[in-house]
């Protein structure tokens, strides 16, 4: 499902125009973003988190030249679903179908 999927489904549900359903999930986004540069982490409550991870410091190969690189550490976005998400989830039935087939 693309964003524009995701907008469209939001506004046929709720009945909010899909300009300002787009307006609202762009802010959304834009809010995850500069609050995560920030080094704050985000919790939505039965939906899940979004986590900077922190990624240690270690050596990488270049294969193409094979050479070793340095990795520094760094922080990278993460999401966890919650339990009430994952649990949803699993009990699909259509995600069980699709498990089947």
């Amino acid at each position: 499902m693309t964003k524009a999927e995701v907008i469209a489904e939001i506004a046929d549900k709720t009945g909010i125009e899909k300009a300002d359903v787009s307006a609202t999930v762009e802010a959304f986004f834009k809010v995850v973003k500069d609050s995560m540069a920030d080094g704050n982490n985000i919790y939505v409550r039965g939906f899940g988190s979004f986590v900077n991870k922190k990624r240690a410091k270690k050596v990488a190969r270049n294969i193409s030249k094979n050479t070793s690189i340095i990795i520094d550490e760094h922080f990278i976005p993460s999401f966890k679903p919650s339990k009430t998400f994952i649990g949803k989830i699993k009990n699909s039935k259509k995600i069980k179908e699709l498990a089947q087939a």
